[in-house]
């Protein structure tokens, strides 16, 4: 596997990437990766991070906010608690995930913002534990 193919959009992939959700995260991330799903990798990281995440478009904090309401709302919360994490970089506070969480429930169904909200609760809970551990 290669560490980096050889394009401008991985490279700024990755760096976004990194940004947002950490070294670590990537760093446990790329070390998981295995020939199969290396093509899948290096599609998200072209396309969700090299192209829409690194875009200027919108800032971090609305796109972070963008990104949990759409989790949310389509009902894929196995992301939601990396985007909660991420918001420690992006700037989207509490009250704008909330916020975020608030429109789901309108939009696209109080179940789904409300099972948004439990996720976003016990991640910010751990991510309390972690601060006061180190």
């Amino acid at each position: 596997m290669s560490d980096c193919p050889s394009n401008d959009r991985y490279g700024a992939g990755m760096a976004v990437r990194r940004k947002i959700l950490g070294d670590a995260h990537v760093d446990r991330a790329e070390a998981a990766k295995t020939a199969f799903d290396e093509p899948f990798q290096t599609l998200i990281t072209e396309a969700a991070w090299g192209n829409v995440w690194a875009s200027d478009g919108v800032s971090d904090r609305e796109r972070s906010m963008l990104t949990l309401a759409l989790l949310a709302a389509l009902g894929n919360f196995d992301e939601i608690p990396m985007h909660i994490r991420a918001t420690a970089r992006t700037g989207a506070s509490k009250t704008d995930v909330l916020e975020a969480f608030q429109h789901v429930a309108v939009y696209a169904g109080v179940p789904r913002a409300n099972h948004a909200l439990k996720l976003a609760k016990e991640t910010y809970a751990e991510m309390d534990r972690e601060a006061q551990q180190s």
